[in-house]
């Protein structure tokens, strides 16, 4: 099933997402429905809230990508209780970055090239590994999202000012795109 995808000013954006255990209900037709709702909407990834459910579960598709980035072919994944064990500041790299809860908002932001994630999958297997490259970026967004944090929050301030306009006119619901949403208004 499409989910609407709630928009900036949505209350559950802000909130910090709960890790959740393996009775968790219907969390297989969560995910489907994520990615069913992802595929939708043309993104790469997408966070729990931002279908309305503050629990920290992500889905990651980078196929789309493959012409740019060949290592990601057939990349499809979905991440339990991610978290950000740690972040290698010395390296960072510039990225234009969008998002599916801030629809025709796209700014430059800075982040570090290579993190420590720890999560588990669908069977509740645990991970921790070192990513880098491009995933590191898409994870750090949508990782961003399950502490309540958006992108536009690490944008330099004047670049913020700037486009504060564009973000009330999200919240009063003025804004087109070509999937499902859930506003503020």
């Amino acid at each position: 099933m499409i989910l609407p995808i709630y928009i900036y000013g949505q209350p559950v954006l802000r909130k910090e997402a709960q890790d959740i255990t393996a009775d968790y209900e219907n969390l297989p037709e969560l995910i489907t429905n994520m990615w069913e709702t992802l595929a939708e909407s043309g993104g790469i990834g997408l966070a729990a809230p931002q279908i309305g459910k503050a629990i920290r579960v992500v889905v990651i598709d980078l196929d789309p990508l493959a012409d740019d980035f060949p290592e990601y072919k057939g990349f499809k994944k979905a991440y339990i209780n991610p978290h950000i064990v740690e972040a290698d500041e010395s390296k960072t790299e510039t990225l234009e970055e969008g998002c599916l809860s801030l629809p025709g908002i796209h700014e430059n932001v800075t982040r570090p090239t290579r993190i420590l994630v720890r999560w588990v999958d669908e069977q509740f297997q645990p991970h921790e590994e070192w990513i880098t490259g491009y995933l590191a970026r898409v994870m750090q967004h949508e990782f961003d999202h399950l502490d309540g944090v958006m992108f536009v929050d690490r944008i330099k301030p004047l670049r913020k000012q700037l486009i504060r306009g564009k973000l009330s006119s999200l919240v009063k619901g003025r804004y087109r795109c070509g999937y499902r949403t859930k506003g503020v208004k």
